[in-house]
């Protein structure tokens, strides 16, 4: 399958049209997943953020998105089907993103990650995120705490 994979795999910007493929995937990833508004009004309101989705042939199965503050960008969300985790799409999506965000002229990068997701930490050690701190409780669903990461992009 990986090799197939490489072979049909396209990332772009997200568009409207594309909400309900978006849910299906955020729904499959969080227990919390943001509504199709939320979706919507960063899409059209929200100057500040770039969402794109990646694309196996013609199926959506991941997208991730950013806000872009000055010279920061902030990782908002990024959400792959679990069937296709495992594969390198999650690291394809946030090395988007990183370029998107030097492009956009961000100097560094910050997410957050649950303190029990090591899969996610992993890939963003691996990318030069470094932990910076905790966000307590940062989690609605179970209160889980969040490690902060940052990585420099210049």
């Amino acid at each position: 399958m990986e090799e197939k994979l490489a072979q049909n795999i396209t990332v772009e910007s997200m568009k409207v049209e594309d909400l309900d493929d978006v849910l299906k995937v955020e729904a499959s990833c969080f227990k919390n997943s943001w509504s199709r508004y939320a979706f919507l009004s960063e899409l059209t309101e929200n100057k500040l953020s770039r969402y794109i989705i990646v694309k196996i042939g013609e199926k959506l199965v991941g997208y991730a998105g950013m806000w872009l503050v000055f010279d920061e960008a902030h990782v908002t969300n990024i959400g792959l089907l679990p069937e296709y985790r495992g594969f390198g799409i999650g690291e394809l999506l946030m090395r988007y993103l990183i370029n998107l965000a030097l492009k956009n002229g961000a100097e560094k990068m910050t997410l957050e990650v649950r303190k029990t997701n090591y899969i996610a930490q992993n890939l963003y050690s691996k990318l030069g995120f470094e932990p910076s701190g905790i966000r307590k409780g940062y989690y609605m669903d179970d209160h889980e705490d969040a490690i902060i990461m940052w990585k420099d992009l210049i």
